[in-house]
């Protein structure tokens, strides 16, 4: 089976093309940047994998690839939680995933084979946030700038239907591995000044990276699996039980909270990711009958952190 990945050089889509690797799978990598790309997956070590250059917001010759392809999985997409929300930053928040989705189901329906699968992110900032509600994926969209840019974003994806190909959409939670949220996290906790980020009272859904790239390759790879899949962990924690469990992990204190100021004076509107929170669980993902490694979090904290 070949698959072409975007996002395939970040921290998701890296050991995404890993895992598949190992499943005997070709991969194409649709990157902005080759130079990087190609230091990423050097040609000698990854022969099983072509890098094609591509602009992800325009039309070009890199959309023949897809054609050749049996499966997309776009997961490009700047990131949300570096750096300030300037007007310009949410523009490209929102234009990097629905105009680079709004390019691949173009080039999907303009091929003449066609990939049997779609598997597009989106993120678990749907639902909006909120200190007591449980969001499934029934539940229905909030109204903030992520709900809007996630609503957006899904609705292209939508349109590959249209196409005749399968669609699975994943809402991603906060993923945990060495990098992403959790490496920022880790330094303060070195110092021995780690604790919880705000009140601490805020809703934290997470999935182990191990569990996420599984799903996707789980959704590739299972012809039952269409529409929509909430991509965290069974058991979601509030943001001070995350802080004790990291400290117990790497037998640090936990106590020492990052206020509120801080983390608005650093981000701007964009605290909002850190500061508020969602309970989500998985329930379509559960029914679906895909099994966790890492359904709980302290296990999970312990394969990454020792």
């Amino acid at each position: 089976m070949k698959v072409a990945i975007t996002g395939a050089t970040g921290f998701v889509g890296s050991r995404l093309v890993e895992r598949l690797l190992a499943e005997g799978m070709n991969i194409i990598v649709l990157t902005r940047n080759t130079e990087n790309a190609r230091k990423v997956f050097p040609s000698n070590a990854y022969p099983n994998v072509e890098i094609i250059a591509y602009t992800p917001t325009a039309s070009g010759s890199w959309q023949n690839e897809i054609a050749n392809c049996e499966a997309v999985v776009n997961l490009a997409g700047t990131p949300i939680s570096e750096g300030r929300w300037t007007s310009e930053r949410k523009q490209s928040i929102l234009n990097s995933r629905k105009l680079t989705t709004q390019k691949i189901v173009e080039a999907i329906a303009q091929s003449a084979t066609k990939p049997k699968v779609l598997v597009n992110a989106s993120a678990v900032g749907y639902y909006g946030t909120s200190g007591n509600a449980t969001f499934d994926e029934n539940s229905p969209s909030g109204s903030d700038f992520l709900a809007q840019v996630c609503q957006d974003w899904e609705a292209e994806a939508q349109k590959v239907t249209d196409s005749g190909v399968r669609l699975v959409i994943l809402r991603f939670g906060i993923v945990l591995g060495m990098g992403g949220a959790l490496g920022k996290m880790i330094t303060p906790f070195k110092l021995f000044a780690g604790g919880p980020i705000g009140s601490g009272e805020q809703w934290f859904s997470w999935i182990h990276i191990d569990d996420i790239v599984n799903l996707i390759l789980r959704a590739i790879t299972t012809s039952e699996m269409s529409g929509v899949f909430n991509a965290t962990a069974p058991h979601p924690v509030r943001m001070a039980e995350l802080s004790t469990a990291m400290g117990e992990v790497m037998n640090r204190p936990s106590w020492l909270p990052v206020p509120a100021f801080a983390i608005e004076a650093m981000l701007g509107d964009g605290a909002v990711v850190v500061l508020e929170g969602q309970k989500v669980l998985p329930q379509r993902t559960l029914n679906s009958g895909f099994t966790y490694k890492y359904s709980d979090l302290k296990p999970a904290l312990e394969d990454i952190l020792k």
